[in-house]
């Protein structure tokens, strides 16, 4: 077995945490995958996996050794098709996974756009906020929101994705304006029930705008007058008067232009977070994911548009 060989099934492996999978991936038997990467490591002088009967998972040298494999394996990638000249045009069936709310309310008029443009790409979107696995389930790439934990995945920023905390005029005049963050427990909250601990809202420890990063968090428990898994519920209960929500400005950016939503305690706005596509790392030269990346990084920027008249909002 020659070494890109032996770099392909190991990087398999170490995908997917399954000799079964990676072998049915490259037509081999499990004991054929498990023999080979058991000589790989005898080549080495190191072991690369540690196993259990259910669990497999990567050493310290097959960490490193991973990120080498799958560098050299796209720089082949790569090679084989500037020669068979696919970078001409994209084409094939792209499998795109993406949270709901964005996707309906930005990223549908997108992909119509984006078809228009590259013809012979197909393009398969799930729309779903739970976290898929890419390389598990066979997605090509995924739009991703808040900050990303660390992973073998390639990641491209496509826009901010700011969060504001908001609450209709009306609310606001029958309840009052809270000064400080911990004036909500006195209010009826919102909360998105997607996050670890929905009704623990998390506040930079002093006021002033931050960078992502750049201040010390705190948590502050909330009264909750609504829970739901979905963004668009809890902006229709607050543009109601039902209470105070904390949303992404893609959301409730045109509630705040219209006057429907008012923001408050702007000067303990959450930091941006960011919206994302993620990638397997073997696929990040592909033509298809390439230029969707593009085209949605494009299409949204530094200063997306439902962010471009909300001068409201401080610390941008």
């Amino acid at each position: 077995m020659d070494r890109l060989e032996e770099m392909c099934l190991f990087a398999r492996v170490a995908e997917t945490r399954s000799f079964t999978a990676a072998a049915q991936k490259l037509g081999l038997s499990k004991s054929v995958a498990s023999r080979r990467v058991a000589e790989l490591e005898g080549r080495l002088g190191a072991r690369l996996l540690n196993r259990t009967t259910r669990h497999i998972s990567l050493t310290e040298a097959g960490e490193a050794f991973y990120k080498r494999c799958i560098r050299i394996l796209a720089d082949v990638e790569e090679a084989e098709r500037a020669a068979t000249d696919l970078h001409g045009a994209p084409r094939g069936l792209l499998k795109v996974a993406a949270p709901m709310s964005f996707g309906m309310l930005h990223l549908a008029k997108a992909v119509a756009d984006f078809l228009e443009t590259y013809p012979e790409i197909e393009l398969a979107m799930e729309l779903n906020d739970r976290f898929v696995d890419l390389v598990e389930e066979g997605y090509d790439v995924a739009v991703r929101i808040g900050r990303l934990k660390d992973s073998s995945l390639v990641a491209r920023r496509l826009c901010p994705a700011r969060r504001v905390v908001c609450a209709s005029p009306g609310y606001l005049k029958r309840r009052g304006v809270p000064k400080v963050p911990e004036e909500l427990a006195q209010h009826d909250c919102l909360v998105y029930t997607n996050n670890p601990q929905p009704d623990l809202w998390t506040f930079p420890t002093t006021p002033g705008p931050t960078a992502p990063g750049g201040s010390e968090m705190r948590g502050v428990r909330v009264s909750t007058r609504l829970s739901a898994n979905n963004g668009d519920v809890l902006r229709a209960a607050a543009v109601a008067g039902q209470g105070i929500v904390v949303l992404p400005t893609f959301i409730v950016g045109e509630d705040l232009a219209a006057g429907r939503l008012e923001p408050v305690l702007l000067d303990w706005t959450v930091s941006d977070q960011g919206v994302h596509c993620v990638y397997p790392p073997g696929r990040n030269l592909s033509p298809k994911v390439r230029v969707f990346v593009d085209f949605l990084a494009g299409r949204f920027g530094p200063v997306p548009y439902w962010d471009a008249g909300l001068a409201v909002l401080k610390g941008g």
